[in-house]
């Protein structure tokens, strides 16, 4: 497994978000993390990220035991973070946002990598452009790029969907699929829309109340689970 959390209780505060959690995510794959708001799929990726109070059990990256690790440690370690609400810094240009992804390069390439430039044509046109002025999918599209620019061999997303208008919904999912298939990054992503998880995911992985229920191929996300987990 490239990325693994084995009975990890998570805490805000004396709180446990997540319990007792357990899951495994093979390289090259995409996984995609399902469950109502509110039941802890944003607390799984600040979790992985080390942005919790506090988290107890074991976070296995590429082999290495990353659970006491700070977050820019596991930056370094190959995790690219893309969190929800995006974190854009608007008053930073398109260029000063993706070069702050280039902080937590392994190798210390301070240079914008080419597949930022080469996935987004925009931001490469506009590199220079207050990053406050952008689209709320171009926005994106720049957090996308930021992490990338650490250059990770797992990509974390929390709900990349989000508050963006459907043609642009698409644009996203067709830009995660290519860095999955094409370039060969692991994904792990938060989602709602179905139809983007569909057809994007390799497996799935259902939350409620903190722990998961249920877990499987994409194949075997069905109407009943779908039903009892997901809708309102």
């Amino acid at each position: 497994m490239l990325l693994s959390m084995t009975n990890v209780t998570s805490y805000y505060g004396k709180t446990p978000i997540l319990k007792n959690f357990s899951f495994g995510l093979e390289e090259g794959k995409c996984l995609c993390v399902l469950g109502r708001n509110g039941v802890g799929k944003t607390t799984l990726m600040r979790t992985i990220m080390g942005l919790t109070d506090r988290s107890v059990g074991e976070i296995v990256i590429n082999g290495h035991n990353i659970t006491g690790s700070q977050t820019y440690q596991r930056a370094k370690m190959g995790i690219g973070y893309v969190p929800q609400g995006r974190g854009i810094l608007a008053e930073f240009t398109v260029r000063e946002n993706i070069l702050l992804g280039t902080f937590a390069r392994p190798d210390g390439n301070p240079e914008i990598p080419e597949i930022c430039l080469r996935l987004f044509p925009y931001l490469k046109a506009n590199l220079d452009r207050r990053a406050g002025l952008l689209s709320g999918g171009q926005k994106q599209q720049l957090a996308i790029a930021r992490a990338l620019a650490v250059g990770p061999k797992v990509l974390l997303l929390d709900e990349p969907t989000e508050g963006i208008q459907p043609n642009i919904v698409h644009e996203i999912g067709e830009t995660l699929l290519m860095l999955n298939k094409e370039f060969g990054i692991t994904l792990l992503l938060t989602e709602q829309h179905i139809k983007v998880a569909r057809r994007l995911g390799d497996g799935f992985l259902m939350i409620d109340n903190g722990r998961v229920v249920a877990t499987g191929a994409i194949d075997d996300l069905d109407t009943a689970l779908i039903q009892k987990h997901l809708t309102i």
